[in-house]
């Protein structure tokens, strides 16, 4: 039987699969515009289970563009390797220019 948390993570999920290639958003857009905004970190639970969801979770990163949940992918760089090969710049596990590839579902999808 589906629970409250379930519907709110298959609502997490329908987003991320928006984000556009080469794009990144963050645990908190994503909470806001579920109409959730303290649940950034409910938002990063369910990008943990997300594997077999067909979810590009590596494009949802923290406020500052930090890869933070860079350890919840298979290798140590995985995160990182799929956002390189989008096109996003990272020194240092955090993305640079993180305005220019922000992608904010409030804005985004009206």
């Amino acid at each position: 039987m589906p629970t409250a948390t379930d519907n709110f993570f298959e609502r997490v999920y329908q987003v991320a699969r928006l984000i556009p290639e080469g794009k990144v958003t963050s645990y908190g857009a994503i909470a806001r515009y579920l109409g959730a905004a303290k649940s950034a970190r409910m938002v990063g639970w369910a990008m943990n289970g997300s594997k077999a969801k067909d979810v590009p979770a590596h494009r949802v990163v923290n406020k500052k563009g930090l890869l933070t949940g860079k350890h919840h992918f298979e290798g140590t760089n995985l995160m990182q390797q799929l956002l390189e090969n989008e096109g996003v710049e990272i020194i240092d596990n955090q993305i640079q220019n993180l305005t220019n590839c922000f992608w904010d579902p409030t804005t985004e999808l009206r």
